[in-house]
């Protein structure tokens, strides 16, 4: 339940504070006093857009600021969890700000959000019906909607709709997968041309570099083998070089006797030592060595042909022979990815089939639950619309349904096309509201279907602004008592100019408009009893002070108060 709303700054109204209570409070005035500016700050706590043409001349920027009673609003609270606000116990303070440049913040429970998070919250807050909002209900789907929380759909959709959301995905993943499978097979053919290919010549990591060396080696064997045989003999053989190890030795021999009586002659003696061993080594080792060089002509080309079958794969899948590898490791993973995609398709279509057989049978369940409410709703409406001075009226709800419902029917509300018709007089056939109904019969037919379907609200206030327009006399006096009548049920606040709706209110707020000739200014003022009467007898006369006026004023208040008693 909103408990106070406070304006500041927005359009003709410098500040404001409306206390709210239960049950119906009444706001009225002049035309242009600015007594709807009420339903604009509840429409910019809403997440409506901003508009920085609502702040009052002078001002740098407009506030909007309500508490609100969240105390078992379970849906609110959910919401809540996903922000940063913080709550007073069970109150919410909520809250909008809109600057003369037009940059507008929001706030929720003290913290400030994006103004969509504000829209969400309130959403669950409050209902606004404006006469704008007469023509939403000429839309099917506000009609549906009226419709199945009349009749309990909602909770049949709520377990329909996860349903409905998993097979328009599967479809659509189902669809792409159909429609890309000729680029899908293209692709597996490259693939599976390149694994072939490369399967063909099985390369091994690290072969093409071993490769290289043994070509080189084989190339070049003749040169290799009689090169190591003459330096052979040229460290092992020939005179000289004997003579250069004896040489050695004998230098070697010399600082043996005498190196340890100086460490830098040690350490020369040492190093001539190494050199005599690492020249007999190397005499050694090639005279080893030509038995280990193959002069093989075949084996040359052999290994010839292997690295030109290894380059051409380089060539095509890779600069080095690891990017072959490593493309042949992924392909094989996009193969088995794309050749999956063929069972999924068939997975697919088992799962959607299996869906629209759940989903038709659930729809079935809908749609019989709504012709079950069609025609309660309509006989209760039309008792509604009796006592609003439309006693002839008579309103069809048509459900239609496929005579043989199809998967292609599913909508995200089931199969069926929901549409009230009226018949507004007595001999006139039923139309659809779009097309049968004035303004006044709409606003008649929007309060009948609020106060029918007010036990089961979906918010706990309702904001009704002159919705009343094109009705008065006794239809007037059955609009007040029936927005009474919800207002039993639900918080309601109404914006009206009709006296005799006025009189039904449990408390009333004046809108006066002042003007200095300079800057016209709106204050908002809680009535008491006598006041009240006051304000009724100039909203009956149009004039102050008018004793009949007045006197029909006290008659309406106390038919208001029989009527408050009697319920």
């Amino acid at each position: 339940m909103w408990q106070e709303i406070r304006l500041s700054s927005l359009g003709v109204i410098a500040d404001a504070e409306l206390s709210l209570g239960p049950g119906l409070t009444v706001i009225t005035g002049e035309t242009g006093a600015g007594k709807t500016m009420v339903v604009t700050a509840l429409g910019l706590l809403r997440g409506a857009r901003a508009d920085a043409g609502l702040v009052r001349h002078g001002a740098d920027r407009l506030r909007v600021e309500a508490t609100v009673d969240v105390g078992g609003l379970d849906a609110v609270r959910a919401v809540l969890d996903d922000t940063p606000a913080e709550l007073d116990g069970d109150e919410l303070v909520v809250a909008r700000t809109i600057g003369r440049d037009g940059r507008s913040r929001a706030y929720l429970g003290g913290a400030s959000v994006p103004a969509g998070v504000l829209a969400r919250v309130s959403e669950q807050l409050v209902a606004v019906h404006g006469q704008s909002d007469q023509h939403r209900l000429l839309r099917t789907s506000a009609q549906r909607e009226a419709l199945d929380r009349f009749g309990d759909v909602v909770g049949l959709l709520t377990e329909y709709a996860p349903a409905y959301a998993r097979l328009h995905e599967a479809r659509r993943a189902y669809d792409e997968l159909v429609a890309a499978r000729q680029e899908r097979l293209r692709e597996l053919d490259v693939l599976l041309f390149g694994l072939d290919e490369i399967a063909a010549v099985a390369p091994e990591e690290g072969e093409d570099e071993a490769l290289r060396v043994e070509e080189g080696r084989l190339a070049h064997a003749e040169s290799l083998v009689r090169a190591a045989a003459e330096a052979h003999t040229l460290l092992s053989e020939v005179d000289d070089a004997a003579d250069v190890l004896d040489l050695l030795g004998q230098a070697g021999a010399l600082l043996d006797a005498v190196r340890e009586h100086d460490p830098a002659l040690d350490v020369q003696a040492r190093r001539l030592e190494e050199v005599r061993f690492t020249v007999t080594d190397v005499a050694s080792e090639l005279a080893s060595y030509s038995d280990g060089v193959e002069v093989d002509p075949a084996r040359l080309a052999a290994v010839s042909e292997r690295r030109a079958a290894l380059t051409g794969l380089t060539r095509k899948y890779g600069p080095e022979l690891a990017d072959v590898l490593q493309w042949a490791e992924d392909a094989r993973e996009r193969t088995k990815t794309l050749q999956g995609d063929d069972d999924r398709i068939a997975t697919l279509e088992e799962e959607i089939a299996a869906l629209e057989s759940d989903l038709l049978a659930r729809a079935a369940e809908i749609s019989a639950r709504r012709r079950d409410a069609a025609g309660r709703l309509a006989a209760s409406v039309e008792t509604e619309l009796e006592a609003l001075a439309m006693p002839h009226a008579r309103l069809e709800v048509e459900v239609r349904t496929p005579e043989t419902p199809e998967p292609a029917d599913l909508g995200p509300d089931g199969v069926d096309d929901v549409e009230l018709l009226l018949a507004a007089n007595a001999g006139a056939a039923p139309r659809p509201l779009a097309k049968g109904a004035s303004g006044g019969e709409l606003s008649r037919v929007m309060l009948a279907l609020e106060v029918v379907l007010a036990d089961k609200a979906s918010v706990p206030t309702f904001v009704f602004d002159e919705v009343d327009a094109g009705i008065g006399g006794k239809a007037a006096i059955e609009v007040g008592r029936r927005l009474a009548r919800l207002a039993a049920n639900a918080q309601v606040v109404v914006v009206t100019h009709l006296p005799q709706v006025a009189a039904f209110g449990d408390r009333h707020y004046h809108v006066l408009k002042s003007d200095d000739g300079t800057v016209t200014t709106s204050d908002v003022a809680l009535l008491d009893d006598d006041e009240r009467v006051a304000e009724l007898s100039r909203m009956l006369a149009g004039l102050e002070g008018s004793a009949t006026a007045e006197a029909h004023a006290r008659e309406l208040v106390d038919l208001a108060a029989e009527d408050r008693a009697l319920r």
